[in-house]
């Protein structure tokens, strides 16, 4: 008994420092943090600090985005998104120009974007009436109130959205500065929204074979048959002069007929039938007097 009781508490010690240490082996986010120049942040233009910022900010306007604060050397803004009817997303840009060195014909832009993400609430309010002897009484009368509360927030990681953004500034670059570094024009983009982050992709399914189908017959075409040619209606002449209409021809009058004598019907007397029975054998009685 004493030694299945250590036993049991060996084993639980055991099992606690498992799970203690599986627990211990998941990494923190901020550990993906790697702080290396990866470059999806930032660009260098051939431009003073002033001019790419002016450009940055240009590049928002055309693409709808509000502008909130506008610094010779900062610039903010944001832009709302409704993709359904009861989630909401926006997303606020920050630009922060900074000079390269002592020239002042190079400069670093470093653009973030931040992406938040609301969701319609309903929150039911109750009435209450305040009575001086019994206090406040809550009514079954009540209303309901719709607001938005935000239910995430994630700064925008994505490669291809900054690249976007980076090549719009190019186009509201000054042209001297554009041509002095050969900078290609390139057309307009919209920025859109930020891709969502990419999934494992999934087994391709294996083609189905390929069955070969038969040529459709085509049966010969029916020569065309011409239509016969349209008789045109015969019209009567009219003639030249009109002519007098004729008298109408008086009737002769009616002569009363002598009536008719009726015919006497001729009678018809067919003969009966003749017997087929066989004649008697025995004389027949006569009749008593």
């Amino acid at each position: 008994m004493y030694r299945s009781f250590h036993l049991r508490a060996a084993g639980l010690t055991l099992l606690l420092a498992a799970v203690a240490g599986c627990s211990s082996q998941k990494t923190a986010i901020y550990e993906h943090e790697n702080f290396d120049d990866s470059g999806t942040f930032s660009r260098n233009y051939p431009v003073s600090d002033t001019a790419s910022c002016e450009a940055a900010r240009r590049a928002l306007l055309s693409q709808g985005y509000i502008i909130t604060s506008s610094d010779p050397k900062l610039v903010s803004g944001h832009k709302s998104f409704q993709q359904t009817g009861e989630t909401h997303m926006e997303i606020s840009f920050s630009v922060v120009c900074a000079q390269d060195g002592n020239t002042n014909h190079r400069s670093t832009v470093f653009a973030n974007a931040l992406q938040d993400r609301y969701a319609l609430k309903k929150v039911n309010n109750s009435a209450s009436l305040g009575v001086g002897v019994l206090g406040s009484v809550s009514m079954p009368i009540g209303s309901t109130d719709d607001s938005m509360v935000k239910v995430a927030s994630e700064t925008v990681s994505s490669a291809k959205f900054y690249e976007r953004y980076f090549a719009l500034v190019e186009l509201f670059l000054p042209q001297e500065a554009k041509k002095a570094a050969h900078i290609i024009e390139k057309p307009k983009t919209d920025l859109g929204v930020p891709e969502p982050k990419p999934a494992e992709p999934a087994a391709a399914p294996a083609p189905a074979p390929v069955t070969p189908q038969p040529a459709p017959v085509v049966p010969p075409a029916a020569p065309a048959t011409e239509p016969a040619p349209a008789t045109p209606p015969v019209v009567p002449a009219e003639s030249s002069l009109s002519q007098p209409l004729a008298p109408p021809v008086e009737a002769a009058p009616i002569a009363p007929s002598a009536p008719a004598e009726p015919t006497p019907a001729t009678e018809i007397l067919t003969p009966p039938p003749a017997s087929t029975l066989p004649a008697p054998t025995e004389p027949i009685p006569a009749l008593p007097h």
